[in-house]
């Protein structure tokens, strides 16, 4: 069974690992507008795409045995020092490496890949590095993953932009475009919702590509988080709202949320629906941190609805 996931960051990390769980054949495809830390040093740079949600990618579908997960730690790991190595990741650096060396980061994530012995495969959504930019209803213009996902405010506009020009539209990845469309399952999110789910959808040939799969699609609902960077406090039905509003012909099949998500009522329920989908509830948060996924959580919400729903 193939599977796709779309998404970025911890929460890409999460759904990664539970899928790895299923039997399934995996394709992350990961967002690539990251500004900040060593991956936005690296960027600034080398003109590459960033490399950190590349790399937690990889590393959350590593092999299982002691070659993989030593690999996978070494690729985590992060320099401590006074000076510029400070703060950098070695798999960042490595990726980088490869990519100015060859300059295909398709083949150097799937070299990486091969290394780490991951389950699946991972690609970039695009092979343009990209800038989000958001305008707020106060009248403020943002421009950055890191500077939109921090701003505090009502959002009036969202776009996703190539670096090369302002007026170049950005690219989708084939080898992306290719996994969705003979995909039979997609799941999006969790995540930071402007930064890390969205892109997917405001890259228009991978938006179109995503309508017309005939794979069954899950969209993951964040957890409430009042002590997030993005979003606090805001309703998931307010996060479908967005998502309906720039991408309106998008359909899923089931929205997956915590149980937590009953106090939002019918009306979480009737947005989920207005989309074409059911809402699904599981206990999905962590013990000892209930504002994040517990991947062994999410593996079991997996297994029930791949088991439980026919896939056209």
């Amino acid at each position: 069974m193939k599977v796709t996931a779309l998404g970025g960051g911890h929460g890409l990390f999460a759904t990664l690992q539970a899928l790895r769980q299923t039997d399934s054949e995996i394709t992350a495809v990961v967002t690539v507008a990251d500004n900040g830390g060593s991956s936005g040093r690296l960027r600034a740079e080398f003109n590459s795409l960033p490399p950190g949600d590349l790399r937690m990618a990889l590393a959350a579908l590593c092999g299982e045995d002691e070659w993989g997960r030593s690999w996978a730690e070494i690729m985590q790991y992060r320099f401590t020092s006074e000076g510029e190595m400070n703060g950098h990741a070695l798999g960042n650096l490595l990726l980088t490496a490869l990519w100015d060396r060859d300059g295909d980061p398709v083949a150097g994530l799937d070299r990486v890949g091969a290394l780490l012995k991951v389950v699946g495969r991972v690609l970039p959504m695009s092979l343009d590095p990209l800038t989000i930019e958001a305008k707020f209803l106060d009248g403020t213009l943002v421009r950055g993953q890191v500077e939109v996902g921090t701003y505090r405010g009502s959002l009036e506009e969202l776009r996703i932009m190539s670096t090369r020009s302002d007026s170049f539209t950005p690219r989708a990845t084939m080898e992306a475009l290719e996994a969705i469309s003979t995909s039979q399952w997609i799941t999006i999110g969790p995540g930071s919702w402007y930064s890390s789910v969205m892109p997917h959808l405001l890259l228009q040939e991978q938006l179109h590509e995503i309508v017309a799969s005939p794979a069954k699609k899950v969209i993951l609902l964040n957890l409430d988080d009042p002590y997030g960077d993005e979003l606090s406090g805001t309703s998931p039905h307010h996060h479908l709202a967005v998502m309906q509003r720039f991408a309106p012909s998008l359909r899923f099949d089931i929205a997956l949320a915590d149980t937590s998500a009953t106090r939002y009522g019918k009306a979480l329920e009737s947005k989920v629906a207005e989309m074409g989908g059911r809402l699904l509830l599981a206990d999905l948060t962590q013990k000892s941190d209930p504002h994040h996924h517990d991947w062994q959580k999410l593996a079991s919400a997996f297994s029930h609805i791949f088991s439980n729903e026919s896939v056209r």
